[in-house]
């Protein structure tokens, strides 16, 4: 039986594709189609990213909060800032706007300028009832006046809710019905409906309308990740075809490359649709990296059997040592990659389970591919010409390997202190590292929808809500005055924030029925003293209008009351300044035996998810070292082997996360990805040149110095090339709208770039420094590496396996 992965193993392979040749390529015919019709699976994530597994005591109070007041994230707004709005024709035409919403199925409520009621008292039945500011429309320029008057001066309830009294913006708001919100339905309104009736209002009246809320948001944000799929697609193969093309100089392994990595984008979307997975913004990056990740194995298998057939001209021969010369390397820098990725499987987030789960599948997939394809459709075409063969005598590619070795040979100090210096230099640039929390800091930056989240947040304080929500544990606890006075307390901490905006809750409506009490006088705008809270609430209850406006602030039994704030989009540092401040104020007011008192929000979880995730990147980035190291285990048996592979693929890590520090680019989610991506990737240049080097060492009658230049000059253009063409292929990503896409995409690049040079010149180096001190053991097993010191012929000390 054949021990796996052994020689015999792989020449059984060969022995396999290339006698089962047609076999074969139907068998990939067929399942192609069969994933593909796996394709109408697919759908585009109509939900939010979260970042936190559902157990997590953060998710629980969110869904808690949910379970009480509804969905919190349905309100969309839309604002205008222009003084020829407050005009009889613009004004009815804003609100008729408004009011064409309001018999849209996929709409709760408006509320707009003319849906602003007053509070007013009847003395008759003993209640309060509502009046409208706008009874139809307005009809003259001194109802402006009155209206101006009355919503700027005499009502503080509805300040900075619909209006900002300083700079006289006017916004409505639109309440999506809570069971859309997660639904296509959501994007169908937001994009056939409201996006061209604001367009033909602005068209009309020549006003420029913001719009903002969450559900636009991500409406705008999924649309853009949806446009740059394709995008990114088709730049992938541009940038690393051409690469390819430039280095082989031919169309023919440039159009069989090309061919290869497109079905194995096909199959990367067949497994999404066939996982029933969302396409997320990180799910939507795999078509695109599977691209990059598959050309740099098409260029080590045609490469290799360019070289061989310029070697000895028999082509079958040549792809039978394709396959059983690389195919051993290639498979181990696949799993290594697909390693990377799959850590990401352990976190306990949904969003980079799926992501891990369909990228290291797709990777082995496209080793897969390429190990098939490639050596099939060269064995049924004829053999390379001079032409083809000619980029293996290029001088310049001859130039920069005779460079390299000048380096290993005669300036390997110069090496040594240079990564000294890189480290120690890095290492000071990783301390200044902030973490990001921001939930808009990577969207579209130029988009028209993040300058109208800019400028919501200049006008009205953020439009991100933070939802505060009091448990009283009693019935009808949130009326009793020490509730409210307690509420009250910490409302007025909450105005004094100024990255919050003015809060609304309960509190306010029981001082506005105390200014309706007084006949609408604005200085008793404030809670009811005890004497006055017996009367005021009697006019309260008997009042169906106050029942309607406290249904959203608390619950039908009166136990839960809600305190709503929207915040500005702010960093995490900020963020958790104002939690403490909050959380120290909630502690001081609300004792803990009568009151449960938590804070929750989109923002508050997104900031918390960013948080976990940069725990879990220490864990995931430690699982895939232990991974690869036991790889290298596996091929060579040597403690001292694994530590020389691991540390020309943890400096590049280490610089960029010192550059990070230095550019001020934070640890986010997107950034995160980073060290695992790149480490596991990274890891297979390394890989190729071991692999390289212990065929060599077998030989060169283990020869390690001998070995260690023959390494360097055969697998040292392969790598240079693919490193190129992994550079190229993830700056792509450069390109997107999206700022996380590029700093993943840029950081990448860099760190594969770091990966390469250490790869050529620091891993090299390092084999022949540690020569005497490997030389001392000896290895009994083929794949273990022994070192017995003999004399070469030139009286120097070598090593012998």
């Amino acid at each position: 039986m054949l021990k796996l992965f052994t020689e015999n193993f792989w020449d059984a392979v060969a022995r396999l594709i290339l006698r089962n040749k047609i076999i074969i390529l139907v068998g990939i015919v067929i399942a192609t189609f069969l994933l593909s019709q796996k394709w109408d699976n697919m759908r585009f994530t109509n939900t939010e990213a979260n970042l936190l597994p559902d157990d997590h005591d953060v998710n629980i109070t969110y869904n808690n909060f949910l379970k009480t007041f509804g969905e919190e994230g349905n309100l969309i707004i839309l604002g205008v800032k222009d003084s020829t709005l407050f005009t009889v024709e613009k004004l009815n035409a804003w609100n008729k706007l408004a009011n064409s919403f309001k018999g849209n199925p996929s709409v709760e409520t408006v509320v707009s300028i003319k849906d602003l009621q007053k509070l007013v008292k009847d003395t008759k039945d003993k209640k309060f009832i509502l009046e409208p500011f706008i009874k139809d429309s307005v009809s003259s320029l001194a109802q402006i006046e009155t209206l101006e008057n009355d919503l700027f001066k005499k009502y503080p309830f509805y300040d900075n809710f619909l209006f900002n009294k300083e700079t006289k913006t006017i916004r409505t708001a639109i309440y999506l019905k809570k069971d859309i919100v997660n639904t296509s339905i959501r994007k169908d309104f937001v994009l056939d409906e409201l996006i061209p009736q604001i367009k033909t209002f602005e068209d009309t009246y020549n006003l420029e309308v913001r719009a903002s809320g969450m559900p636009y948001i991500r409406t705008l944000n999924a649309q853009n990740i949806i446009d740059e799929i394709g995008m990114f697609v088709l730049a992938a193969l541009l940038v690393t075809s051409l690469i390819f093309f430039f280095f082989f100089r031919s169309f023919r392994a440039t159009f069989i490359s090309v061919i290869v990595v497109c079905i194995g984008v096909m199959w990367s979307l067949g497994i999404i649709g066939f996982l029933n997975y969302e396409i997320t913004v990180l799910t939507a990056l795999i078509p695109p990296l599977i691209i990059v990740i598959g050309i740099p194995n098409c260029i080590f298998l045609i490469n290799k059997y360019q070289h061989e057939v310029k070697l000895h001209g028999n082509k079958i021969k040549s792809l039978q040592r394709v396959i059983t010369k690389v195919g051993n390397a290639t498979l181990m820098t696949n799993v290594t990659t697909a390693s990377g990725f799959a850590t990401f499987i352990l976190t306990e987030s949904k969003l980079l389970k799926e992501f891990g789960i369909v990228a290291s599948l797709s990777i082995l997939a496209i080793f897969m591919l390429c190990l098939l394809i490639i050596p099939i459709i060269y064995a049924f075409l004829p053999s390379p010409k001079d032409r083809h063969l000619e980029h293996l005598n290029r001088r310049w590619i001859g130039g920069f390997v005779n460079w390299m070795e000048r380096m290993v040979r005669h300036k390997r100090i110069t090496i040594y202190i240079t990564a000294f210096i890189l480290v120690v230099v890095s290492i000071i640039g990783i301390y200044q590292i902030k973490i990001s929390g921001s939930l808009i800091e990577d969207m579209p930056q130029r988009s028209q929808f993040v300058k109208d989240i800019r400028f919501f947040e200049d006008e009205f304080n953020g439009i991100m809500p933070l939802e505060i929500m009091i448990d009283t544990k009693r019935k009808k606890g949130v009326m009793k005055r020490s509730t409210l006075k307690r509420m009250d307390e910490l409302e007025d901490l909450i105005i004094e924030i100024p990255e919050l905006s003015k809060p609304i809750s309960v509190v306010g409506l029981v001082k506005y029925s105390k200014q309706a009490y007084y006949n609408g006088n604005t200085k008793y705008y404030q809670l009811p003293t005890a004497q006055e809270n017996s009367f005021i609430l009697s006019y309260a209850k008997n009042s169906s209008s106050n029942v309607d406006l406290l249904k959203n602030f608390v619950d039908s039994t009166g136990q839960y009351a809600r305190i709503t704030t929207f915040m500005k989009d702010i960093g995490t540092d900020k963020m958790e300044r104002i939690e403490e401040n909050l959380q120290t104020k909630i502690d001081k007011v609300f004792p803990k035996e009568k009151y449960n008192v938590t804070m929750t929000g989109k923002a508050l979880v997104f900031q918390k998810g960013t948080k976990y995730l940069v725990k879990n990147l220490a864990i995931s980035l430690s699982l895939a070292i232990i991974l690869i190291a036991l790889f290298m285990a596996y091929m060579f048996r040597s403690g001292r082997m694994i530590i020389v592979s691991l540390i020309p693929n943890l400096l590049p890590l280490v610089i960029t996360a010192g550059l990070m520090g230095y550019l001020g680019v934070p640890i986010k989610p997107s950034t995160i990805l980073v060290f695992s991506i790149a480490f596991g990737i990274s890891v297979d240049d390394t890989i190729h040149f071991l692999a390289k080097y212990r065929q060599e060492l077998q030989a060169n009658k283990w020869k390690i110095k001998v070995s260690v230049y023959g390494a360097l000059r055969e697998t040292g253009v392969s790598m240079f090339y693919t490193s190129i063409v992994l550079f190229f292929g993830f700056s792509v990503f450069t390109i997107s709208s999206f700022g996380g896409t590029v700093a993943l995409g840029a950081l990448v690049s860099m760190t594969l770039l770091f990966a390469m040079l250490a790869n050529l010149l620091l891993l090299p180096s390092l084999l022949l420094s540690l020569e005497r001190s490997i030389a001392n053991k000896k290895v009994l097993k083929k794949p273990t590496i022994n070192i017995i010191p003999k004399e070469d012929d030139k009286g120097e000390k070598d090593s012998e396996f």
